[in-house]
């Protein structure tokens, strides 16, 4: 009898409040529990947990200790051993359910087809797109792995094909039946004789073309058919292959490098000429080294005691208490927000955060949006396109704007731009050489970022210069 693994995508857990009702002691008991039963359903499925193991000498080890801990060293959490709330919501992120433990095994599997010449079938549609978008999100989502290894694809239209593709709902005979709305997305399975290489779409959800709504179809596939060729998860947040679903925009997709080196170590390299020589294929995206001593951070904040860190498409997290950081991709907590931030602040009083792209401005409270803005909200000149770096000071409560080698300074209390700006930088910091690209506060000390250097000052007088990765714990 053929045994085989599945890929199961797990959507996000949404909790509804009804209003500002404070919950009872049996309320937080309850759902203490459930997310209990949550977190062992989880690791079950993906981290191979059984219940407890007996001792030789009468203690019993929790098994799901061990299976947290291992789950939190996969996505780069703090390893506590515990259910956190941040491994918690961790779990509840949409994700595929292919088990993350290949890398704790002795000697991973390795799945692979025996040849380069693949079929697929689309055996049905969903109603939530038309014929021609989900053919086109299909053939779209199997080219981001042809266009990097010799394999080709051919579609057929009746009889097996070594990649059959369908739309199910609920108990579909596999042994693995779909749960309705906002539970598993999909499934795929690795490559193996019989239904090794399928991929099943629970047609329960809303799948969409290109839109962020919903589950893009293609996005979903691409992830389906990396397993279907034979790819475990990667622990890389960016990579197509981590095991968390996010959107990214569909028309600027490229396979990140993690999947290129990956897929490449299976099947090779594409040895054909480009379709257009005078096009050349995109760089893949590399997910930032936060050791890199060349490391350009794109923006700085501190947020309720943390420290943020923005670079492209990716934050890291940095806690007084906590030894490590943490690295995700910004649309895991902000789907709204852009990549490639040009500054960021915390407002401490007000228990905002301002993140700011040319000219629009998002202001957060923790995790969720609560205001949209542009410049002008903060009384910067119409010539103003965009910012390079913002800096809230605590003692006098208002922002410095850096723009070039100058700065603006808006009184956050009566909401006024300073008279004079703007002001040279060196005016209030002198020694600061280059233009400003970052800078946050922190125990008095002002941290100016110039390229891969963060200028310390105190008092107003520069202190020493440091590396920006020497924040990022390298």
């Amino acid at each position: 009898m053929k045994t085989y693994q599945l890929c199961v995508l797990i959507g996000l857990v949404l909790r509804v409040h009804s209003g500002p009702v404070t919950p009872s002691i049996d309320d937080k008991d309850l759902h203490h529990k459930d997310d209990e039963e949550f977190a062992k359903n989880y690791l079950k499925k993906l981290y191979n947990m059984e219940e407890e193991n007996e001792l030789s000498f009468g203690r019993k080890i929790s098994e799901m200790s061990l299976k947290l801990g291992e789950m939190q060293q996969f996505f780069g959490l703090k390893v506590t051993g515990t259910l956190d709330d941040e491994t918690m919501e961790m779990m509840k992120k949409p994700r595929c359910g292919v088990p993350d433990v290949a890398s704790y095994r002795a000697r991973p599997l390795t799945y692979k087809w025996s040849t380069n010449k693949l079929t697929y079938r689309i055996e049905n549609y969903t109603p939530d797109m038309s014929i021609a978008e989900v053919d086109n999100s299909i053939e779209k989502a199997l080219q981001v792995w042809a266009r990097v290894t010799p394999l080709r694809f051919t579609r057929i239209y009746s009889g097996v094909a070594d990649i059959m593709i369908s739309f199910f709902v609920r108990d579909h005979r596999d042994g693995s039946p779909f749960d309705g709305p906002n539970g598993i997305l999909a499934h795929a399975f690795f490559p193996s004789p019989g239904i090794g290489g399928d991929a099943h779409f629970d047609d329960d959800e809303t799948f969409t073309f290109k839109s962020s709504r919903g589950y893009n179809l293609f996005l979903v596939a691409a992830h389906e058919f990396g397993h279907s060729l034979g790819l475990e998860h990667s622990n890389v947040p960016g990579a197509l292959m981590f095991p968390t679903y996010s959107y990214t925009d569909v028309d600027k997709f490229v396979l990140p490098r993690d999947d290129v080196n990956r897929i490449q170590a299976l099947y090779g390299s594409n040895t054909e000429k480009p379709v257009d020589p005078d096009k050349p294929e995109p760089t893949p995206p590399v997910t930032p080294n936060a050791c890199d001593p060349n490391l350009v951070l794109d923006a700085v904040t501190t947020l309720r005691g943390e420290k943020i860190f923005f670079k492209n498409r990716f934050f890291w997290r940095s806690h007084p208490q906590l030894t490590s950081i943490e690295q995700h991709l910004i649309t895991f907590f902000w789907p709204q927000l852009p990549n490639s931030i040009d500054a960021a602040f915390e407002d401490p009083s007000a228990d905002r955060v301002y993140i700011f792209k040319g000219q629009k401005v998002w202001a957060l409270n923790g995790y969720d949006i609560v205001k949209r803005l542009n410049l002008g909200s903060f009384r910067l000149p119409a010539s103003v396109k965009r910012i390079d770096a913002a800096l809230y000071d605590i003692n006098s409560r208002k922002v410095l704007f850096f723009v070039g080698r100058s700065y603006y300074s808006y009184d956050m209390d009566r909401r006024v731009m300073d008279r004079g700006s703007p002001k040279p930088v060196e005016q209030i910091f002198p020694g600061m050489s280059g233009k400003v690209t970052a800078a946050f506060q922190e125990n008095g000390n002002t941290y100016l970022f110039s390229g891969a250097r963060a200028f310390r000052f105190s008092n107003g007088r520069l202190v020493n210069v440091l590396r920006s990765n020497q924040f990022l714990r390298c």
